[in-house]
């Protein structure tokens, strides 16, 4: 069957994310779905394909199988349509602007706030943060786009233990407000407990419910 590429994308709430006979390289087949509201952690060793699965999902790489966002196939959809739903933030952030501001269409104030940044922190060069608070602006500066599906890659690795309680808070918060699903990597088993519903292990090239 051949799909037409829609230049619009269904701005219904979501009910699901449908992976269905889902492969990369480093993955046999798997089906996946996740519910709106819902936050499923994911782990496993180094090298094991866990980005370049979030990669494939927001439609970034190679992938075979099925994803469809209720009803509607990514194949119908142009690619960054879908990537305003299926919004990535991955382990390392790209900033390609001089100053912070650059990077925002809109900078939501108060989303600054809640990640204990004040207003002015747009006005910085990125030169001038570090690791961590590139993490938690990158964060920022995707929620501004209001996904449907966030994909976290590790997104406290860099934080002290304030600062990571401020992103989970934060991001509980979205999803509770948007009711947006959430795949979030995570390896510490105290934060996996807090924020998920169910956890996600790959092992040995396979994808496996715990």
């Amino acid at each position: 069957m051949v799909f037409g590429i829609s230049s619009s994308f269904d701005s219904s709430p979501l009910t699901r994310l449908t992976l269905h006979q889902f492969q990369i390289d480093l993955l046999q087949p798997f089906d996946l779905q996740i519910e709106a509201g819902e936050c499923f952690t994911l782990s496993g060793p180094s090298g094991c394909g866990k980005s370049m699965l979030f990669r494939a999902i927001a439609d970034l790489d190679p992938h075979r199988g099925e994803m469809r966002l209720d009803n509607q196939l990514s194949t119908e959809i142009e690619p960054p349509l879908w990537r305003q739903q299926v919004g990535l933030l991955p382990a390392e952030s790209g900033w390609w602007a001089d100053e912070v501001g650059d990077h925002f269409n809109h900078a939501d104030h108060s989303l600054l706030a809640s990640l204990n940044f004040d207003t002015d922190v747009l006005t910085w060069p990125v030169e001038r943060l570090s690791s961590g608070e590139r993490q938690r602006l990158a964060l920022a500066r995707l929620l501004e786009k209001h996904p449907k599906i966030l994909l976290l890659d590790e997104p406290t690795a860099n934080l002290d233990g304030e600062n990571s309680l401020r992103v989970e808070q934060l991001i509980t918060t979205y999803q509770a407000q948007h009711n947006s699903a959430v795949i979030w990597i995570s390896h510490a088993p105290e934060q996996q407990q807090r924020i998920s519903n169910r956890h996600i292990e790959i092992n040995n090239g396979r994808v496996k419910w715990r």
